[in-house]
Formats: structure tokens, C-alpha cells, sequence
């Protein structure tokens, strides 16, 4: 049983102070997990896995995603043994391994691809999402949650691509100013847009910041080169970002790997805040982040799903968390959070220590 912080405000004001970089109760608290130590841990704490509802409040999670649902069908080929995203066209096969097991990107049916057929592979319609489900998502959570529109998929083109049609495809068109592969990616980016915009118009009142999201960086080095970044990225990030500025909503964008290299041309573009975070990375620990963001760039994650939370013990974990906390709650503008989905070789016990670690000293007094 997680102990938590004495409450004085809502999820919504917390998570929107937050952003403005203004003091609030305790840190907001996110949580994205795997499947199986996501049950190991509703099990530990006696809540249903399929209840989100209860295991938030058993965690404090400030965040609720709100979505319209894909009602089209299915215009990509069924394979045996794989699972199709109806959404993206790409395929997964299971991978089993000593915690369970995963599903991953395989086939790319887009790799080496001639012109024509990325000119006819098919892309979502917006007409084929259902807003009035949106809505209703949005007025069943607005009394719980601070609500976001989006997620770490849009646009991620460099990423959600590279499932369609692997990563050194997308990279070479992009080094080749390859027209056909660029329009498509630009084509399944103006969709993504068009059902943020609708998303957005259909739950206005109710959304708290939109979600983006877009890898960018290896552990060590930057993927792609400013000026590539600038050139074909920066051009479609900034179009999400103005669209959520019209409805005077902040933007955090999830970026994986060594990412800060870019955050100077997101701040200009307005983005309030990054996500993921992995300290490990080069340029991305916490001390480097606040020393160059505070005060500019609200910072979630931080917690690392490949040090003491996965390896550690609750008492290591405690430790790492409390740091983290210390650095980054004097600026305002941190959002407790694991800097990726917490994996399967977590233990739950770790789990509930960082937790609890959020409560205990992730309040501002």
C-alpha cells in the first residue's frame, strides 16, 4: 500500500500549474508500464489490471489520455502468426524472452518500396474516427484527470516510419530528399494532424496539453543533423505546435535517447515541456537538464527504467528517486515520471518504492 502526499489541489490544477511553472501540492505523477509487470504490480497492490481507474488512485497518476477511436477497417493484408496496427500498417511477430515476452516491428512492408507504392499504400481518413466517443471519454474523466490530446506516436515520424518501412530506409530518404517516401511521410502526418484538430474542436473546455512525440537520438549522438531536423521534422513538429497553441494549450513532446540538442529549436517553436527523458543518455541527466532548461522546458521522466527500478533494490530505488526530486523540484516544472514505459524486469516491490518516493519527497512546502 502506496502512503500518499496530503492533496490540495485537483490533477488538472496541479498538472496545468505545473506547465506554468508555478508551485503546486506535490509533483504531478505519471505511469506507463509493460503489460506484465503492470499486472505483477496491480496484483501487489490488490487492483484489477484491467481497472486503471483504482490503480491510479492508488498511485496518484495526474494524467489521462483522451482519444478518438479508429472506426474504419482494416485495408492491410492479414498474415499467419503476426498482428497488423490498422492504424500504421506495419506488422509485429511475438518475441518471447525470460520475462514474458513482447510484441516487435518485423516484415516492413514498405522497405526498398518504389515510388508508386508509397503513393498507394493506404493512410487513415479522419472521417473514420469516432469524435463523439472522444467527448464522451472526456467529460467521464475531466472531474479525475488533467486530460491530454495525443501521445508519443505523433508524429514521430523518424520512428512510426521506420516501422513501416525500417529505420535505415527512413534515414536514407531522408538523406536523399527521396519526394515519394518524404510526401508519404508527410501525407501520414497531415492525418495525425487533422484528427488532433477535430479531437481538439469536438473536447474544447476540457484538454489540459496535447502530447507529442519524436525519437531523436541514440544513447550517444544525435540520429539525424540539425540541419536535417530543421529541414524535414521541424517543419511538420511546428505545425502540431501552432495547432495547440490555438487553443492556448501547452505541448510536451516525448524524445528518446540524447535528445537535448534539439530543445533550443523547440523552445522557440513553443513547446512547454519534454518527456522520456533518459538520464543515461548523453546530455539528458538531470543536472545538464536543469542547468540548461529550468525555468524553459517542464521536464518528465527522469526516473530510469534501466538502472535501480529495474536492477536496484526499493531502498536503491528510493535513492535514485529522492535525487532526481531534489535536483529538479527547486525550478518548478517536473513531472514525476519513468523515463520510458517501466519494463518487464522491474519488480513490483521496486515499483511501489518509486512510488512511494514520489509522495514522500515530492512535496513542495
Amino acid at each position: 500500500m502506496i502512503r500518499k502526499a496530503r492533496e490540495t489541489m485537483t490533477s488538472r490544477e496541479r498538472v496545468e500549474r505545473t506547465f506554468a511553472f508555478e508551485k503546486t501540492d506535490r509533483v504531478t505523477i505519471g505511469y506507463e508500464a509493460n503489460p506484465a509487470v503492470h499486472a505483477a504490480l496491480c496484483r501487489a497492490l490488490g487492483v484489477s489490471p484491467e481497472d486503471k481507474r483504482a490503480l491510479d488512485d492508488a498511485l496518484g497518476v495526474d494524467y489521462a489520455p483522451v482519444s478518438a477511436p479508429y472506426v474504419g477497417g482494416n485495408p492491410y493484408p492479414e498474415k499467419p502468426d503476426r498482428r497488423v496496427n490498422v492504424l500504421e500498417g506495419c506488422y509485429m511477430r511475438w518475441v518471447p524472452n525470460r520475462s514474458g515476452g513482447y510484441w516487435d516491428f518485423c516484415d516492413f512492408p514498405l522497405k526498398d518500396a518504389p515510388d508508386e507504392l508509397f503513393e498507394s499504400y493506404p493512410i487513415p481518413h479522419p472521417d473514420d474516427f469516432d469524435y463523439d466517443e472522444a467527448l464522451a471519454q472526456a467529460k467521464a474523466l475531466s472531474g479525475r484527470y488533467a486530460l491530454d490530446v495525443g501521445n508519443p506516436g505523433v508524429p514521430d515520424v523518424i520512428n512510426s516510419n521506420g516501422r513501416i518501412m525500417g529505420m535505415e530506409d527512413v534515414l536514407v530518404h531522408f538523406m536523399e530528399k527521396n519526394e515519394a517516401a518524404l510526401d508519404f511521410m508527410r501525407r501520414r502526418a497531415e492525418s495525425q494532424w487533422e484528427v488532433m484538430s477535430r479531437t481538439l474542436e469536438k473536447c474544447r473546455g476540457y484538454i489540459s496539453f496535447v502530447w507529442l512525440g519524436e525519437d531523436l537520438g541514440t544513447q550517444r549522438t544525435p540520429m539525424v543533423s540539425l540541419d536535417l531536423y530543421r529541414r524535414i521534422l521541424k517543419p511538420i513538429h511546428r505545425r502540431f505546435i501552432d495547432l495547440a497553441k490555438a487553443y492556448r494549450l501547452p505541448v510536451i513532446i516525448h524524445t528518446c535517447g540524447c535528445s537535448s540538442w534539439v530543445y533550443e529549436d523547440f523552445i522557440e517553436m513553443g513547446v512547454r515541456g519534454v518527456d522520456s527523458l533518459q538520464p543515461e543518455a548523453v546530455d539528458m541527466s538531470p543536472e545538464y537538464l536543469e542547468r540548461h532548461f529550468s525555468g524553459r522546458l517542464t521536464l518528465r521522466g527522469l526516473i530510469s527504467t534501466a538502472g535501480p527500478l529495474a536492477y536496484g533494490t526499493p531502498e536503491d530505488v528510493e535513492n535514485d528517486c529522492r535525487k532526481v526530486l531534489e535536483i529538479c523540484m527547486p525550478h518548478r516544472g517536473y513531472h514525476f515520471a519513468p523515463s520510458h514505459a517501466i519494463q518487464d524486469n522491474s519488480p513490483a516491490e521496486n515499483v511501489i518504492a518509486m512510488y512511494q518516493a514520489a509522495h514522500r519527497y515530492g512535496v513542495y512546502v
